[in-house]
């Protein structure tokens, strides 16, 4: 059975491209091994991720994810048995929150991702793919 599960959290530290792609490229190989597809939002010390695949990886993954000690503020948002990916063409994407730097506002000032619906969730990651501001996951296959 398929799962999409989309959480929230606030990075401990500065959040830098540096942190978001050391995550995207330890992930990546594991992802990979393991059929999960997503994409990670980042910005203005907020990390959002829609993870798709089976649901006893997919919960496996977000245990692993709440241990972090990276981020804090854990909150699941969202979570449905699916009968298709909808971000299937990405082991895991980055898009950014912010147009110019991750400590910037955020493109929508009134969005608060720990108070909104995952429907609202998926239309916001939705309106960032369609915008381009999606950057693929590093394609190197190193576990790092």
């Amino acid at each position: 059975m398929l799962i999409r599960l989309i959480y929230v959290s606030r990075a401990v530290d500065t959040q830098t491209r540096t942190l978001t792609n050391s995550i995207l490229h330890k992930e990546h190989y594991w992802n990979t091994q393991n059929d999960i597809t997503g994409v990670l939002c980042e910005g203005q010390g907020v990390f959002l991720q829609a993870l798709e695949g089976e649901r006893g990886t997919v919960t496996r993954l977000y245990a692993r994810i709440s241990a972090d000690s990276r981020h804090k503020d854990l909150e699941l948002i969202h979570c449905e048995s699916i009968t298709r990916r909808r971000y299937g063409e990405w082991s895991m994407a980055r898009a950014s929150l912010s147009d110019l730097d991750p400590q910037t506002r955020i493109v929508w000032p009134d969005f608060d991702p720990y108070s909104a619906n995952g429907a609202l969730v998926m239309v916001r990651i939705d309106a960032l793919i369609a915008q381009g501001r999606v950057i693929d996951a590093p394609l190197s296959s190193e576990n790092g």
